[in-house]
């Protein structure tokens, strides 16, 4: 995928455009930040003087500009175009990215347990983690001690409850409780980043690095006004304001002696993004720590998934397509991709529709075969809720199904087997209780001592 950058010759530069790289090291420029809006002409006399052109970021650029530009490069299929009456062009280049594959390694622990075996544990530490970072907060706010030691240990067990069943908290992140706010985005995050180091294979002490660092990565941003933290769009000015919260963050851990130099290094890098458009130093590629890339990419999909405001969660597959358009820009391919396949398609909790018209909730992962999860359908084929949901293992049917074809009893026809059609937005069908499928299917202790055998509707 083609990098989002062209190259500006210092002339054409226009106030709302982001530089994101020079012509030449940052180290030589009086330039504070390694990626920065331009928002006066001060600053493009600045760059006048120092630069014969610069690189500006398509898409972060702002304003009519930016809807210019990307027009221009989206026409320009990597040739030069002229910028309006000047000679000169604007050039979009791909830019060679440094980085060595990440190594992976499958399958390094033991298979998942049953959710249910490990709901009540998962639960328990859910909230302690809650209590944990309610804790934080509160002490952020009165100049006292970070209760780091309580926060360790939460997070140790969590890794452990992942390790033993993924599903477990999986469904703790999926479903958004009605007291939103005691659930933050940076506990969803903690859980995802834990699955999917698991999935790749991190060493323990490397997932308790990883789910610590993303639980705590913005705790800095209780030190920035409520009109900059909320808004819905931020001008140049405002959003290099935003970004110092990387480094409010990064001053108040590294302050704790219980806080480790990986964690710290999780948190100051995890804005940083592949091609250098990140901040708070501009760093590319393998310059980036993995862990830290790892932090980026879960913190994307969570925010894409969970926008500040929105009543409803957005579909995993709107996500995971917004994440999948940025491989190779803002984060590396490999990783994106092992990311996905750590969650699945369709991700614990998500509303799907299956090929008999009925509508379910998936509920756990078949980890060898994602596309056939064990769901509880709610609707049936007509949308109207069922007087009883019936709890339906798609892999097991789909296996009984096949035996059954390939001893010539029945044909694929005949035998119906059902897949998933897509995931659905959860505005769509409001009378779904999510959180009440996952309590009845995680901790009801009388649920139907079967798994439906679906025999489609003729």
């Amino acid at each position: 995928m083609a990098i989002q950058q062209a190259k500006v010759f210092v002339e054409d530069l226009q106030r709302g455009m982001f530089v994101s790289r020079l012509d030449r090291p940052w180290t030589r420029t009086p330039f504070a930040l390694q990626g920065f809006y331009i928002r006066d002409l001060e600053e493009i006399r600045q760059l006048q003087k120092y630069c014969r052109y610069v690189y500006v970021d398509i898409t972060k650029t702002v304003g009519d500009v930016g809807v210019r530009l990307r027009k221009i490069t989206r026409a320009a299929n990597q040739k030069a175009v002229l910028t309006g009456s000047s000679s000169r062009a604007v050039r979009r280049e791909p830019v060679v990215i440094n980085c060595k594959p990440v190594q992976v390694k499958h399958n390094s622990y033991a298979a998942p347990i049953p959710a249910r075996k490990e709901a009540a544990k998962a639960q328990q530490l859910h909230n302690r983690i809650i209590e944990g970072m309610h804790e934080v907060m509160v002490q952020i706010r009165s100049d006292g001690p970070l209760p780091m030691r309580a926060v360790n240990q939460a997070v140790m067990q969590m890794v452990d409850s992942v390790l033993r069943s993924p599903d477990a908290f999986s469904w703790l992140a999926r479903v958004r409780e009605k007291d939103e706010h005691t659930y933050s985005h940076s506990i969803r995050a903690s859980v995802w980043a834990v699955v999917f180091g698991r999935h790749i294979g991190l060493r323990r002490q490397e997932l308790i690095s990883l789910g610590v660092a993303t639980l705590l990565k913005d705790v800095g941003k209780l030190y920035l006004p409520d009109e900059i933290l909320k808004a819905e769009r931020r001008d140049p000015r405002a959003e290099l304001e935003y970004r110092k919260f990387v480094d409010y963050s990064v001053k108040l851990l590294s302050a704790d002696p219980n806080v480790g130099q990986q964690v710290l290094s999780i948190v100051q890098c995890h804005r940083e993004r592949h091609d250098g458009s990140g901040y708070p130093k501009g760093l590319r590629g393998g310059q980036i720590p993995v862990l830290a890339r790892m932090c980026g990419i879960v913190t994307f999909y969570d925010e894409a998934t969970n926008p500040r405001g929105a009543e409803f969660p957005v579909p995993p597959s709107k996500a995971v397509a917004q994440l999948y358009d940025l491989r190779d820009s803002a984060y590396q391919e490999q990783l994106v991709v092992e990311f996905i396949q750590s969650i699945g398609l369709y991700p614990t909790g998500t509303q799907v529709e299956l090929s008999t018209g009925e509508v379910a909730v998936v509920v756990e992962q078949s980890h060898q075969r994602r596309l056939k999860p064990r769901v509880m359908v709610v609707l049936d084929s007509e949308k109207k809720p069922l007087e009883k949901p019936r709890l339906f293992d798609m892999a097991a049917d789909d296996d009984q199904k096949q035996k059954l074809v390939a001893k010539g009893k029945k044909s694929l026809q005949e035998a119906g087997l059902v897949a998933v059609v897509k995931d659905l937005d959860p505005s769509h069908y409001p009378q779904i209780d999510v959180a009440a499928v996952r309590d009845q299917y995680l901790f009801e202790q009388r649920l139907p001592a079967f798994i439906a055998r679906f025999i489609p509707n003729r």
